[in-house]
């Protein structure tokens, strides 16, 4: 078992009223699990996402990540887990605008304390892979919509993630570069690679093998 959810609530206060964003979630995936989160907006998909890659915190129900329980946590020790096997590919790319292309996918094998030597080879695989070795020492503002997109992908795979999650991943691109990210994510997952993705495309939600729906915060 990779990661398991049981009765996760989220909310916010507004009004003097709570506001549920997440109600009573249950979810077990296992390693080597393809799935897609769909529902319309606002139904908490990428709440959802942001909790199961630990970027945000939840207020009732357990958590558990490689059988360790994330609820009871200290941010350091988060924090590290994430840094060690998890990849999230933003809707919004969140480079970093004052690093290069380069630099940006560097970053995570950074965190890894990986040999120079080694992240060169990395990043140049990385920059091949996806067709951007001419981006390599542009800044993100420099780049369109799709080439950030694609630099976040890249940045989200480079450090061999075991779980990988990506919140509308093909959201940015045309409908070519967006077939072929789901098909790096289908042959990804058959190499053991586990991947949730959020997404509104049918399309990309047929290539899981499990498909959550959410409304108004709850699994339907």
């Amino acid at each position: 078992m990779l990661l398991q959810l049981n009765n996760i609530f989220k909310w916010v206060n507004s009004g003097g009223q709570r506001i549920f964003l997440l109600k009573d979630i249950n979810l077990t995936v296992e390693e080597g699990e393809f799935i897609s989160i769909m529902g319309p907006s606002g139904s908490g998909k990428s709440t959802l996402l942001y909790l199961l890659g630990m970027l945000d915190g939840f207020d009732e129900g357990e958590y558990h990540f490689l059988e360790e329980p994330v609820h009871t946590m200290k941010e350091k020790h988060r924090s590290n887990l994430y840094k060690e096997y998890i990849g999230f590919v933003f809707q919004s790319y969140h480079l970093l605008d004052e690093l290069t292309v380069w630099e940006n996918l560097e970053m995570p094998l950074l965190y890894k304390k990986i040999g120079s030597a080694e992240r060169k080879a990395k990043v140049a695989d990385m920059l091949d892979r996806f067709n951007i070795v001419a981006k390599k020492d542009l800044f993100p503002p420099q780049l369109s919509g799709g080439q950030q997109q694609l630099v976040g992908v890249a940045r989200a795979l480079i450090s061999n993630p075991k779980l990988i999650l990506a919140d509308e991943p093909t959201g940015n691109l045309n409908s070519k570069q967006g077939e072929e990210i789901m098909e790096l994510f289908k042959q990804l997952n058959s190499e053991g690679v586990t991947i949730i993705q959020v997404t509104h495309s049918e399309k990309n939600a047929s290539y899981a093998s499990r498909v959550i729906n959410l409304l108004d915060g709850r699994m339907i």
